[in-house]
C-alpha cells in the first residue's frame, strides 16, 4: 500500500501544501514529506489525524493507497459504495478549486540539502 500517494492526492485535491496539512497534525512538514515520498509508513494514529484534517473517511485513504490486486473481493458493498461516494465528492470538489493542476503537469521543486 502506498499511503504517501493517497495523502498527496487528497491533500492536493484540497489545495493544501504539505506545511498547511502538517500544521493541522501532530507531525511536522518534514515527516509528512517523508510519508508522501514513501520513505515512512504512517501510523494508524497519523492516518486518522490526516483523514480528520482533510474531512474524509479514513478508509478512503486506504482505498486510494491500495493497488488493484490488493483490494479483496470480500469488501462490504455498503462500505464500498460509501467510499465511492466520498471519492466522487472529493473529485467534484477538487474540480472547483483553482489551485489543483487538473490538466497540467507541475514540476517538482528542487530541495536544498542541509549538510
Amino acid at each position: 500500500m502506498n499511503y504517501g500517494k493517497a495523502v498527496k492526492i487528497v491533500r492536493t485535491a484540497h489545495g493544501l501544501t504539505q506545511s498547511d496539512l502538517a500544521d493541522r497534525l501532530s507531525i511536522g512538514a518534514s515527516h509528512l514529506s517523508l510519508i508522501e515520498a514513501g520513505r515512512r509508513q504512517p501510523s494508524v494514529k497519523v492516518l486518522e489525524e490526516i483523514a480528520t484534517a482533510l474531512d474524509i473517511p479514513p478508509h478512503l485513504l486506504t482505498l486510494l493507497a491500495s493497488e488493484p490486486g490488493e483490494i479483496e473481493k470480500r469488501v462490504d458493498p455498503k462500505q464500498l459504495a460509501e467510499l465511492a461516494r466520498s471519492l466522487l465528492d472529493l473529485l467534484v470538489a477538487s474540480g472547483e478549486q483553482r489551485t489543483l493542476p487538473m490538466g497540467s503537469r507541475v514540476k517538482p521543486k528542487k530541495l536544498k540539502r542541509v549538510g
